[in-house]
């Protein structure tokens, strides 16, 4: 077995054809085929099934393509250490983000990172579940993720970056902009743009909600933040977000609240980290951070 046959199996899962992902790796399709059947062989299993809409993993495929995942993706780490010098870095570097943190740090410090090393390639997503983001932890998928409190400090070592403290975000006009906070129960006959149930985010607010004693009506729910913002300075209901996710020219809209809600924002980083992930994690520790009582919207 070959790192290259890993890379193959995992692009025929991805694109669901050989020759989809042949043409994604730039190869032959016959050549491709050849090796994702010697693969084949020298497993003793079927990794694919063919189906009407293409070819899927097989069960044991699933549990296969994890494990070569996670190998091709500690390979292209060990390749960007290997070739790091003072003045170059190359390779890949994962990163990932539980939706709603960082929204204006990490952009900052990503760019930076890449005018320092513009041969190094950086894949970024951001993820609600946390649940997901502690999966793909255990797959070895992630080189730094960006988490609300402790880590899984056998997986991952924790570097506290700052507090993120989360505001509420008005409609223009509305009576509660008067105030330099929020009161909480306040808003107690408001509506609310919520997430998706599933998501930390919701799992924040629905604390909040709870922990005040408000039992608010649920005016949509949505999946990113800035849909969030969007429609509740359009005036649908209100919403809570970290502060750092309110999209610059809508901070007049935007309130802290009493009780202050607050996260630590920590930077999970794989233990014996290469050279890429230390220097992202170091320009992470320059941007501003969020403190409680430290916001102050722009008028």
């Amino acid at each position: 077995m070959s790192l290259r046959q890993f890379e193959y199996a995992l692009a025929v899962a991805q694109e669901g054809s050989v020759t989809a992902a042949a043409e994604l790796l730039h190869v032959a399709q016959p050549s491709m085929s050849q090796q994702i059947r010697s693969l084949e062989r020298e497993l003793g299993v079927q990794l694919f099934a063919r189906t009407p809409t293409g070819l899927v993993p097989t069960v044991v495929g699933r549990a296969f393509l994890r494990e070569a995942e996670a190998a091709v993706s500690a390979a292209r780490r060990a390749r960007a250490t290997a070739r790091a010098g003072a003045d170059e870095l190359v390779g890949e570097l994962v990163v990932a983000a539980q939706m709603g943190l960082g929204t204006r740090q990490l952009p900052g410090a990503l760019g930076a990172l890449r005018r320092r090393f513009p041969r190094l390639e950086v894949t970024v997503f951001e993820e609600p579940n946390l649940a997901e983001l502690e999966r793909l932890a255990r797959r070895g998928v992630l080189d730094l993720a960006l988490v609300a409190g402790p880590c899984g400090e056998e997986l991952y070592e924790g570097h506290r970056l700052g507090d993120e403290e989360f505001v509420v975000v008005l409609g223009a006009g509305h009576p509660q902009l008067a105030a330099d906070r929020v009161e909480l129960r306040e808003l107690e006959r408001e509506p609310w743009v919520r997430f998706d149930h599933n998501s930390a985010l919701d799992g924040v607010l629905r604390d909040v909600l709870r922990d005040n004693g408000l039992a608010p009506t649920t005016a949509a729910r949505v999946s990113q933040t800035a849909t969030a913002v969007h429609w509740a300075v359009h005036g649908l209901g209100v919403t809570l977000v970290p502060a750092s996710a309110v999209p610059h020219g809508h901070e007049h809209l935007a309130r802290p609240v009493f009780p202050v809600v607050s996260q630590p924002v920590v930077a999970a980083v794989r233990p014996g980290s290469g050279p890429a992930e230390t220097a992202l994690l170091e320009l992470l520790r320059q941007e501003s951070w969020y403190k409680a009582a430290s916001f102050s919207p722009v008028p």
